[in-house]
């Protein structure tokens, strides 16, 4: 029998479709930690399935240090304005800008290979392969740019 309350509290805290996340806790006999992973492993599968669809929407995101003298910029692409202009594509943006004004890096490549500074646990490529299951769009990380003053 499946947890109602379990069911609740995976959908919110992945933001993952209703359907998507009994799937997953009926797969795993109602384990948390394992649907999550399950649900994870099914966005970088989708992800794969869905890489080579054109991203040309998105929106430019940036964050500036409460000090002033370090900035993050980002580009996070999709398939379709709909989704960018989504409040939860909006969150992910300001997630990924904080990240890259945090920690250095010269490439989306080696970003998405960082630990999310939010949850270690987590890599921001896993933030994304997350945003693909939820949406069901490609979402791709496109320009960055650390801006700090005086470098």
């Amino acid at each position: 029998m499946l947890d109602i309350n379990k069911l609740k509290q995976l959908r919110n805290e992945t933001g993952i479709s209703i359907a998507l996340c009994k799937k997953a806790l009926e797969e795993t006999s109602g384990d948390l930690k394992k649907a999550k992973n399950l649900l994870n492993k099914w966005g970088i599968e989708k992800n794969s399935d869905k890489n080579q669809r054109t991203t040309s929407q998105g929106s430019i995101f940036s964050y500036i240090h409460h000090n002033g003298k370090i900035a993050g910029f980002v580009e996070l692409l999709s398939e379709t304005d709909f989704v960018s202009n989504n409040a939860d594509f909006q969150k992910l943006g300001k997630e990924i800008t904080l990240q890259v004004a945090s920690l250095p890096a010269k490439t989306a490549g080696q970003l998405l290979k960082q630990d999310y500074i939010r949850d270690p646990g987590k890599k921001i490529s896993d933030l994304i392969n997350e945003a693909v299951l939820k949406f069901g769009e490609n979402i791709k990380i496109g320009k960055i740019l650390r801006w700090e003053l005086g470098k």
